[in-house]
């Protein structure tokens, strides 16, 4: 039995099936599963950070390789720090899931990193992996969505795609406050469709330990 908080940031009814779809296929998308109060709390946070121009024009690729390419990807982030209450919440809640998930699954997952992303009008983010294959200690990604009321024609969905065929779209999920999404990084591309509306959310990724020589992999 999964214990219940007094005011869980995480519906924890929903983590059994979350864990029963990424077995049997995955990847998982719910609705309401992240608490609509905190949404209201770390949206305004971001808005409030991009007000203060305190995000990051976000790149691709990593360390030496990394670069920015606004014809792949268009949105500015801000890692997780813990600095606010809402944060902390957040950060509680995944730390919640990750020890579901290691129990159930023996993942043996090592940590939690995660980011706000706000992506302006007319941005996107083209089909990638979040890791690859023998390079990898970014195990399952999880993307929280923060606009309330987003419209039905507002864009900005994310596209999941099939594992074995990568051109078969298998979910399309609108940015819509509460709504949750994970799914294996290794193996479940994936893309972010071009956005009417600033689109806001947080991506995060549950990590193994790829330590080497006492010192843990990767740089952010």
């Amino acid at each position: 039995m999964i214990p219940r908080l007094a005011n869980p940031a995480l519906d924890t009814a929903a983590l059994p099936r979350l864990v029963d779809a990424l077995v049997e296929q995955g990847w998982y998308v719910g609705e309401d599963v992240i608490d609509g109060e905190l949404c209201i709390e770390l949206h305004r946070e971001l808005i409030g950070l991009a007000d203060h121009d305190a995000l990051d024009v976000a790149g691709i690729g990593r360390g030496r390789a990394h670069a920015l390419r606004r014809d792949i990807r268009g949105d500015a982030i801000r890692w997780l720090d813990r600095e606010s209450l809402a944060q902390r919440r957040y950060l509680e809640a995944m730390g919640e899931l990750q020890n579901e998930l290691n129990q159930a699954l023996f993942l043996g997952l090592f940590e939690y990193e995660a980011h706000f992303a706000l992506y302006p009008p007319g941005a996107f983010y083209r089909k990638h992996l979040d890791s690859f294959r023998g390079r990898a200690n970014r195990i399952i990604s999880t993307v929280s969505y923060l606009n309330p009321g987003w419209p039905a024609d507002g864009g900005g969905e994310m596209v999941l795609f099939d594992a074995m065929d990568p051109e078969r779209e298998v979910a399309r999920v609108r940015p819509t406050a509460g709504t949750f999404a994970c799914f294996l990084s290794e193996t479940v591309p994936h893309e972010v469709l071009p956005t009417r509306l600033p689109r806001a959310s947080i991506a995060g990724w549950f990590r193994r330990n790829a330590s080497l020589g006492g010192r843990v992999d990767p740089a952010r």
